[in-house]
């Protein structure tokens, strides 16, 4: 049995397969499993706690798991030995999360490509078919992580306020959502995770894709995007294609193509869910 995780700060998705990428148990969710701000033992605590994973742990011949927290080396390796005294017979591997996106996307093993993440935030680096470079070190949501979904939730608020919406996309959006000033604040300000309340707007756009405003809101935030973060690999743009994780990037296909057109590069491939191209990859190249 193969697992294969994919791990945020707030919850993980595992998914069991066999070698030849067939599903063996129901997708397992547990709560994040972030290393840099969890000890050792409530790492332990969570991961056993789910029945499935108790169960079935000496079945398990490798764990892939990649992971908010995972960046640095302490961590890291804390992860790793606990998730090998778990699975005793395993073998483990732990990467960042960044590499979800890269295996889930690239075409092969050891394919060079710009490798973007438009989810919730947004992230691009070049992989050069073994390790991972960013030129930029991101700064958190409320200034980076254009075109991602808090970047567009923000917008939508923004232009929902400052009167920049047509009135029926305006009546639309009210209707959707509670837009009283003193509910927005309190999400943004009082509770935690406002870059996944910010986020849970972005949905509007792709459901009101027949209006022109919507078109040029989604199509502003990947030319920012795509100024900011994928013209800082130009030279490496030249002989590479540049691929896309996340949903925001999904289902802005025909609109981050028509930039690229713009802007010169090559679009690759696109993934909706990271965790699902991951199953591909460690099973068509040999990695389980």
């Amino acid at each position: 049995m193969i697992l294969i995780v994919d791990s945020g700060s707030t919850k993980s998705d595992w998914i069991a397969v066999d070698s030849n990428g067939n599903k063996l148990l129901e997708k397992i969710r547990t709560k994040g499993l972030n290393p840099a701000i969890l000890s050792e033992k409530k790492l332990r605590k969570i991961i056993l706690k789910n029945k499935d994973l108790k169960k079935n742990r000496d079945l398990v011949t490798h764990v892939y798991f990649y992971g908010a927290g995972c960046g640095t080396e302490k961590p890291t390796l804390m992860l790793k030995e606990v998730l090998e005294e778990i699975f005793t017979d395993a073998h483990v591997e732990v990467n960042e999360d960044t590499m979800a996106a890269v295996y889930s996307t690239i075409n092969h093993e050891k394919e060079a490509a710009v490798v973007c993440i438009l989810g919730t935030g947004s992230n691009c680096s070049y992989f050069d078919g073994e390790n991972l470079h960013q030129r930029v070190v991101s700064l958190g949501y409320s200034i980076m992580d254009d075109a991602s979904g808090n970047y567009y939730g923000r917008q939508l608020i923004r232009d929902y306020y400052f009167n920049h919406m047509p009135e029926n996309v305006k009546i639309a959006f009210g209707s959707k959502f509670n837009m009283e000033a003193d509910y927005i604040k309190y999400n943004i300000y009082k509770q935690p995770n406002p870059n996944a309340y910010l986020a849970g707007f972005a949905e509007f756009m792709f459901l009101h894709k027949d209006s022109p405003y919507t078109i040029d809101l989604i199509k502003k935030g990947i030319r920012l995007f795509a100024t900011n973060m994928i013209m800082q690999y130009k030279e490496e743009l030249k002989t590479v294609p540049v691929h896309f994780a996340g949903s925001i990037a999904y289902f802005s296909q025909k609109e981050i193509t028509e930039v690229a057109e713009e802007m010169g590069f090559k679009v690759g491939n696109f993934e909706r869910r990271p965790i699902e191209g991951l199953v591909s990859f460690h099973t068509k190249n040999k990695k389980a």
